[in-house]
């Protein structure tokens, strides 16, 4: 997604809003807002994705939170 692509939904939205929109353009803002949902969708897939289950670490015996505390949960 690109800014141009961003303009040009803010575009399509705001001459939705004023005086309607052409069967063509409508199109155009379904197909714009599907790209846009689908990268939104990619974002937070790799954002939770990135994040570690606190499960995993194995340095924390009590809370499984990762911390710096040599192995002894101070929780």
């Amino acid at each position: 997604m690109n800014k141009q692509m961003i303009k040009r939904i803010n575009e399509l939205a705001k001459k939705k809003k004023e005086q309607g929109l052409t069967p063509e353009e409508l199109q155009e803002q379904r197909e714009l807002y599907a790209v846009y949902l689908h990268n939104i969708r990619e974002q937070v897939k790799m954002q939770l994705e990135t994040r570690v289950n606190p499960g995993q670490f194995t340095g924390c015996d009590g809370c499984g939170d990762h911390h710096h505390h040599h192995g002894k949960c101070q929780h």
